[in-house]
């Protein structure tokens, strides 16, 4: 990691939210799922907090760095309908060796529609992919 990763980084991004968003289309092999309101669905909510805190990371990693997320603490309070633009805003509140932690919110231009806290670790990607690949090779064998 840089020396420029600190706490207070402030980072944004807009997505407009499509169909393939909603709580209908997260597990469509779930008839639970396809009854329910065609919504943002909370899944998806934290993947796009994760992509915005993640963004602003990958601003501040040196060559062959990535984050991986480990532990999120959010609310989902505010239901969003497909074709509404959900604006996200992440800060860095802490940075302790390896681990990184966001506070990070969601707007849909009427209402906070989540928050909370995030954290990721800062990973090598290739000894990580290496290990996945190691623990992919003894599920096989098992």
């Amino acid at each position: 990691m840089k020396g420029t990763l600190k706490p207070g980084l402030k980072h944004s991004l807009a997505f407009t939210i499509g169909d393939q968003q909603t709580v209908p289309e997260f597990y469509p092999q779930s008839p639970l799922f396809r009854a329910m309101p065609r919504v943002f669905a909370t899944g998806c909510m934290v993947g796009l907090f994760e992509w915005c805190c993640t963004e602003l990371l990958n601003m501040h990693l040196d060559p062959g760095e990535g984050s991986l997320g480990v532990h999120v603490d959010f609310s989902h309070l505010a239901a969003t309908p497909p074709g509404m633009t959900v604006t996200v805003e992440c800060e860095v509140t802490g940075v302790e060796g390896k681990k990184v932690s966001f506070f990070v919110r969601g707007h849909d231009g009427v209402d906070v529609i989540g928050e909370g806290r995030h954290e990721r670790a800062v990973v090598n990607y290739d000894k990580f992919n290496a290990r996945v690949a190691d623990k992919a090779l003894k599920a096989r064998a098992a």
